[in-house]
């Protein structure tokens, strides 16, 4: 398995965010881990977009969701076999189903509220964006990364780069 960090890169308009992406690719980056951000309605032609996964804060929603609803669910089975609701004494297993219930609709709850929350690691690229600027976050190895930045800075002095995450997830 590839390990893979995520590269960005502030662009000034869509045209010169098109001028990166045909550079990339003539230098064999696959397209499918190029994804841009633009300011909404902004016509991003050919370039592929960012999903959802990548725009909001779902994958830490559904993180946090998962963890707090197994936690209920642990205490509720618990309760259960504490105060058994049949007056019948209740076995160590209705743990499980009580945890495991919790912990999935904690976790589905939470991606639906999290779905609407914008990505908190790109909220310093919010203004940039508004002001009709394109992030450009390419998905590279390690190996790849040398390459990519020299590409870019070289070749597009207007881009602007921000670094990196050290890992991406295994779903971007």
């Amino acid at each position: 398995m590839l390990n893979r960090m995520r590269l960005y890169f502030m662009l000034p308009d869509v045209a010169s965010a098109n001028a990166a992406a045909n550079e990339l690719l003539l230098a064999r980056i696959e397209d499918r881990r190029m994804h841009f951000l633009a300011r909404r309605g902004t016509n991003l032609g050919d370039l592929r977009e960012a999903s959802v996964l990548q725009k909001t804060d779902v994958r830490h929603g559904a993180a946090v969701g998962l963890m707090g609803g197994g936690i209920l669910g642990i205490v509720t089975g618990a309760l259960i076999l504490l105060f058994p609701p049949t007056g019948e004494p209740m076995r160590m297993i209705t743990i499980l189903p009580t945890t495991l219930i919790g912990a999935f609709l904690g976790m589905w709850v939470s991606t639906m509220v999290a779905s609407a929350i914008p990505n908190t690691h790109l909220a310093k690229f919010q203004d940039a964006i508004e002001q009709g600027g394109v992030l450009m976050m390419l998905d590279v190895t390690r190996a790849e990364r040398e390459k990519v930045e020299d590409i870019v800075t070289s070749r597009h002095p207007e881009a602007i780069a921000h670094g990196c995450e050290p890992t991406i997830p295994a779903f971007p």
